[in-house]
């Protein structure tokens, strides 16, 4: 119990592509409440960006909804995650947003990002950085807002969307290490801003802000925040970091071996290794690598950005009207464990790890005229599995160690037939994850950690673990070696000839 016996709780804030969310949750990982708001995108000149003002009062009113249904508790402190790469230059002097927010899925700045990778041997940099050139990462973004206006960088800092909100609280610039891990400015290997690399660019060092590790307290709520929201001013405020990082402390996957697969329209691979000098073989593996909220370890990540993404388009452009949810189930349910004999590669907006290509495109093999639609959807989850399933490898020979399970998270478990595939085509067995929103329980683990509830990752993660009830999902007997054939012996072996093709006669 907290002062004049209180109960205490950790609000966790979670700034998102498509939602903003708040919630509480106990010192145990259970969550009291939660509340979303949708985050709301504007275009202008071809590009989408957020309205700082906009999401801040989004914010402010799940704060305000948290305050006003549980005011006989008491707030530790705040933890903040959010989407990695989406950013704002804000006056560093006023504290005024000078841009809006540009989103981490913005191509604005992709002749920038090409830019930057010739500058430098890519091997160097990314074993500097953990990272390939990209049109996500604040530094190529930066560079197109110089080209498009240089009075916008001047006594200007840049800020991810964690770091405007804790900056409206607490007043305080400062980003954490798995934020600054995605700018491609930061040294991973000396966990400190890249100097001389952003002056080569004729930027200022001083345009990023201070670094704090995760869990660390950046500031205090001050006290206009604290009248303006119904919180009690001095509340410590907590820079959370990469959402799907958060999320891998929340549901388990903060050791080496156990890994986080979170589906959703995007699908992300995170696991954890010891901190390490990055080699040619990282490199290889196509993963990017940043800094771990937990000492002593940096965390791997590989992503598939139409995963879900698939199945949407498949569920709305191949069918008419779009198939329900419910009809989804009901022709899976159909289907025998068997694999569909049907490659399908889910590059409907590029790959990611282990071949990163920006202009991979999405295609069939194998579809004959006694095929139905059944088949083709269950193509589709195939195709996304045997993606996840190249990352699985890569990530195993990186790390040096077998990765044999995989905590499973997101919207796509709602989906049984899709897990189920999963574990055949990886030949896993699966955990089933019940952590209700993990990206909000891992911020509120890592707030806690920064108001001393919890001494480290290893106490947060200990605390919470009594509240996870988890179903285990294991490959059916019978159709891992077929699943393997197929994957070794078609999936693998077309994917060169398909991009060599693509890429030379289709880069549109």
């Amino acid at each position: 119990m907290g002062e004049e016996g209180r109960e205490s709780s950790l609000l966790s804030l979670d700034i998102g592509t498509t939602h903003c969310k708040a919630a509480l949750f106990t010192e145990q990982g259970k969550l009291i409440r939660i509340g979303k708001r949708n985050t709301v995108k504007y275009a202008d000149g071809g590009w989408e960006y957020y309205d700082p003002e906009l999401l801040w009062t989004g914010i402010a009113g799940l704060i305000r909804e948290m305050v006003r249904s549980e005011k006989t508790r008491r707030f530790e402190s705040i933890g903040i995650t959010s989407m990695a790469e989406t950013g704002l230059l804000v006056d560093r002097r006023t504290g005024e947003a000078r841009t809006p927010f540009i989103p981490w899925f913005s191509p604005c700045s992709k002749p920038q990002a090409e830019f930057v990778a010739a500058e430098a041997d890519p091997l160097e940099r990314f074993c500097a950085t953990g990272l390939r050139s990209s049109y996500k990462y604040g530094l190529a973004k930066l560079l197109w807002l110089k080209e498009r206006d240089a009075s916008l960088l001047p006594n200007a800092v840049w800020l991810s969307a964690s770091d405007y909100v804790a900056y409206r609280l607490s007043g305080v610039m400062a980003t954490d290490g798995t934020l600054a891990a995605r700018t491609f400015a930061f040294r991973i290997d000396r966990r400190a801003w890249d100097t001389d690399w952003i002056r080569h660019f004729g930027l200022e060092p001083s345009l990023f802000p201070t670094v704090y590790p995760s869990g660390g307290v950046v500031g205090r709520v001050h006290a206009e925040a604290a009248a303006a929201l119904g919180l009690p001013a001095g509340v410590p405020v907590v820079i959370a970091g990469h959402d799907h990082v958060a999320a891998s402390l929340a549901v388990g996957a903060s050791k080496p071996g156990l890994v986080m697969d979170s589906i959703g329209t995007a699908e992300t691979l995170v696991g954890v290794m010891p901190e390490r000098k990055l080699t040619p073989a990282d490199w290889e593996s196509g993963l990017s690598y940043g800094c771990y909220p937990a000492a002593g370890q940096l965390f791997w990540m590989g992503g598939l950005s139409a995963s879900g993404g698939s199945v949407e388009w498949f569920r709305t452009v191949l069918s008419e009207p779009a198939l329900g949810y419910d009809k989804v189930l009901e022709l899976l349910a159909g289907m025998e464990p068997a694999p569909s004999g049907i490659l399908y590669y889910p590059y409907l907006s590029g790959s990611g790890a282990p071949r990163p290509d920006a202009n991979a495109k999405a295609a069939w093999i194998g579809i004959t005229a006694r095929h139905k639609q059944a088949d083709l959807l269950k193509a589709v989850l195939e195709g996304t599995a045997y993606e996840m399933e190249a990352m699985r490898r890569a990530a195993e020979q990186s790390a040096g160690f077998a990765i044999s399970r995989m905590i499973v998270t997101g919207g796509g478990t709602n989906n049984p037939h899709w897990v189920q595939i999963k574990a055949n085509v990886s030949d896993c067995a699966l955990e089933l994850s019940d952590t209700p929103e993990a990206a909000l329980l891992g911020a509120a683990m890592l707030a806690g950690i920064g108001s001393g509830l919890y001494e480290d990752a290893g106490q947060a993660e200990a605390a919470v673990a009594g509240s996870r009830n988890r179903s285990l999902i294991r490959p059916q007997a019978g159709v891992q070696d077929e699943y393997r054939r197929i994957f070794e012996q078609g999936y693998i072996p077309l994917q060169q000839p398909l991009r060599q093709y693509y890429n030379t006669n289709m880069r549109k």
